[in-house]
């Protein structure tokens, strides 16, 4: 995590606003695991609150308390001044919260005026699209949203796709918003669009829990920030008063250092070779288009880009999980083009995948089964056909320990941990084998701001030990503090690959499809 140039601050809340939400002595356990302790704070009309803290912090937790999604055992919710009882989303609604999820809840084949219809209550039975439409258009001048209510949602880019979820919130008459990680899949650009639409918000008086792991863009855009630690609140304190330091060591209990190790010159031997290289998506139609580059030994390249502009596929085809239509990928000398993961594993080929519960791991096997599934049929792992599951175990802690892997014990099903202490339990059993040839898709995604710089030093270690990475993520803050050279990508195209330095609105306009 570093410095990088965020939105100008938003107007602070007077002091004395009055208080819109409170959260008194909540608590919520899990089998095993105290997911909120006690948790008590307050948010304030026209006030955007950040929310802070670790993974398993208890923040998503809270989130899903407050929008019904979860039932508190003990503690109250007061909104306006008085008690609540949230059993539903449909409860929370009512009581004026609303949530953007950060995976979006769009129906993609429906417009954006049918996908706002859904569930907004007075909407007529005939032709309830029509009445819609209008108060789409009427919010988004309002608010600064433009979105085209006749557009199909699979038509939009991400960052429309959010204003349809905003748009979704506010007209269900929404007067406390949840934005869960809202700029993670913007450009620079776009992020400072969605911090003008609070600024507007802000000056109607509605209160925004803005949940982020971007230190810069919490001094920003926050008036006050709530830093949770292991289910409970450590401190809420004034962003006038706070710095990126204090706020890390709040949500980690230690100091971060923010500076990474200088970049090491000079680079390697090829490592990846990608020649006039075409991959066709889900629909059948080329999503990869073209792409060439090379990625050297001793070399971290970074692929930015939007969400939907052919990174994710460009990635499975590299790491053998779809097709390759035409065009060459060398891997560590060898023709890989038509290679199966597999064997990829087995050639030294690391790959951190972008989703990380559906590709990443078994969600029903233990951890230990997971840490091992590189190797299990390998020594010390597997005597004949029988599976050692001392040496497994031994593994597993080994990893747990390491890599600060939060969870009651090796044998919990993986299906059970945090988002976050999923993606640490890939990137440990990935990176414990030192691969040659690394393949990251949003390796720090969600991830806090310790275990996001100890994955960080991690890379650049690899690196420096003469292993290739290629690391594709949609934080430009983290391509352009680790990546040695910066490639763009737009229409499934590679529109530029530009030197590390490269200023962030440059290649923010190169990730919005402009050639500069």
């Amino acid at each position: 995590m570093h410095s990088a140039s965020a939105p100008s601050a938003l107007p602070s809340v007077p002091s004395g606003a009055s208080v819109r939400l409170a959260v008194k002595e909540i608590s919520k356990t899990f089998p095993g695991v105290v997911a909120n302790d006690r948790v008590t704070l307050d948010v304030r009309r026209g006030e955007v609150h950040a929310l802070l803290g670790e993974n398993g912090a208890g923040k998503t937790t809270l989130m899903n308390i407050l929008y019904g999604i979860y039932q508190p055992d003990a503690g109250e919710i007061v909104i306006d001044g008085r008690e609540v009882r949230v059993r539903s989303p449909r409860d929370a609604i009512a009581h004026g919260v609303g949530m953007v999820p950060q995976h979006f809840l769009l129906v993609r084949r429906h417009t954006v005026a049918e996908n706002v219809a859904l569930g907004l209550s007075g909407t007529r039975f005939l032709l309830p699209v029509r009445g819609v439409e209008m108060q789409i258009n009427a919010f988004a001048d309002r608010y600064g949203l433009r979105v085209d209510p006749h557009a199909a949602v699979w038509h939009l880019s991400i960052s429309e796709q959010q204003r349809v979820e905003i748009l979704k919130a506010l007209l269900r008459g929404a007067e406390i918003l949840i934005l869960d990680e809202p700029t993670s899949v913007l450009t620079p650009q776009e992020a400072t669009q969605l911090f003008g639409v609070l600024r507007r918000m802000k000056e109607e008086g509605k209160s925004v829990i803005f949940i982020t792991h971007k230190l810069d863009e919490v001094l920003a855009a926050a008036d006050r920030v709530t830093v949770m630690r292991k289910g409970r609140v450590i401190d809420t304190v004034p962003v006038g008063m706070a710095s990126k330091p204090q706020l890390a060591r709040m949500m980690v209990g230690h100091d971060v250092d923010f500076q990474l190790p200088a970049r090491r010159p000079g680079t390697g031997a090829p490592a990846l070779v990608v020649e006039d290289l075409w991959v066709q998506g889900d629909r059948g139609l080329p999503v990869v288009r073209g792409v060439s580059f090379v990625l050297h030994r001793q070399e971290i390249l970074g692929i930015a880009g939007v969400a939907g502009n052919g990174q994710r596929e460009l990635v499975e085809a590299l790491t053998g999980l779809r097709r390759v239509e035409r065009g060459r990928v060398t891997a560590l000398d060898r023709d890989v083009s038509r290679w199966s993961p597999r064997t990829m594993s087995k050639m030294g080929v690391a790959h951190i995948p972008e989703e990380r519960i559906r590709m990443g791991i078994v969600p029903p096997m233990s951890v230990t089964e997971n840490a091992i599934l590189r190797r299990y049929e390998e020594p010390p792992f597997s005597r004949g056909p029988l599976m050692d599951y001392v040496s497994a175990t031994r593994f597993a802690q080994q990893l747990i320990v390491e890599y600060s892997i939060q969870t009651p014990s090796p044998r919990t099903p993986a299906r059970l941990l945090s988002g976050g202490n999923i993606q640490k339990l890939i990137l440990a059993r990935e990176l414990s084998h030192r691969p040659d040839l690394i393949i990251a898709a949003h390796p720090t995604y969600g991830l806090d701001v310790s275990t996001t710089d100890r994955i960080h030093r991690l890379l650049l270690q690899r690196r420096d030990d003469c292993a290739a990475v290629l690391l594709v993520s949609e934080d430009l803050d983290e391509i352009r503090a680790l990546a040695d050279r910066i490639g763009v990508m737009y229409g499934g195209e590679l529109v530029a690959v530009v030197p590390a330095g490269t200023d962030r609105e440059t290649v923010g306009l190169l990730m919005a499809g402009q050639r500069v």
